[in-house]
């Protein structure tokens, strides 16, 4: 296991900078967003500029990438035709793993099972793999319907982010069973009451967490994902976190 970022912890500032940022808190390897809204990277870019946009992934100050975190606005074909140029994307970058949110509280389980299955076929055609993300707000905030869905969908992983079982509606259920699933790992400090507090004031087990990955072989990244909090010295929590994780490989 290693340490990594994502880009997403300077989100507001160009994708250069971001990397900069991170690069002076001394690590070493990367996730970006592709996203409509708010990502580094526009997923229409990747089909108007598709080579333009690969060297810029490749611009990183020798930063590895080790996954994207994808959010497509677009619908029907439209969709998958934007998936399908980012895992053209992930396979010219060497990237491994795709971030992908499910669906929304009241989608149909057979229409989303459906619809991983086809993310997943796209994805493994270009030898990357899909890791569901845990949200709360959508099918992946109960830990026993991630089981499922993973089950019903071979090939499919899910994106661990452990706050949204702490905080979430499903406080208090065990996330054991979910370790042979995962591809990718998003860590912040959180408690009960908040999605994020300060590092060290929280209530996630970080050395039980690496412990448990441990036991089903995971070897991939380990990413500090940390927005900026007002009266908290953003770098020193981005510093503070990378120092404990490394710590405890």
């Amino acid at each position: 296991m290693f340490v990594s970022a994502t880009t997403e912890c300077f989100g507001y500032l160009p994708l250069d900078q971001a990397i900069g940022r991170l690069a002076d808190l001394e690590f070493t390897s990367i996730q970006m967003p592709i996203s409509t809204r708010d990502g580094h990277i526009q997923p229409t870019d990747l089909v108007s500029t598709f080579d333009d946009v690969v060297d810029r992934c490749r611009s990183t100050r020798r930063l590895d990438i080790v996954a994207f975190d994808v959010e497509l606005e677009a619908t029907g074909e439209e969709y998958y035709e934007q998936f399908d140029a980012i895992c053209r994307l992930a396979k010219a970058t060497k990237v491994v793993t795709l971030t992908v949110p499910s669906g929304p509280h009241g989608t149909p389980f057979n229409e989303e099972v459906e619809k991983l299955r086809r993310l997943v076929a796209i994805a493994e055609l270009q030898g990357v793999r899909v890791g569901m993300r845990s949200q709360m707000g959508r099918l992946s905030e109960d830990p026993d319907t991630v089981v499922v869905l993973c089950d019903n969908v071979p090939g499919l992983g899910i994106t661990l982010d452990p706050s949204h079982y702490i905080c979430g509606p499903h406080s208090g259920k065990s996330i054991e069973k979910l370790m042979k699933y995962v591809y990718h790992m998003l860590l912040r400090d959180t408690s009960r009451d908040s999605v994020q507090v300060r590092v060290g004031q929280g209530e996630v087990e970080y050395g039980r967490l690496i412990s448990q990955l441990r036991q089903h072989d995971y070897n991939r990244s380990l990413c500090v994902d940390i927005s900026e909090s007002a009266d908290v010295d953003h770098m020193a929590e981005l510093r503070k976190m990378r120092l404990l994780l490394e710590s405890l490989l």
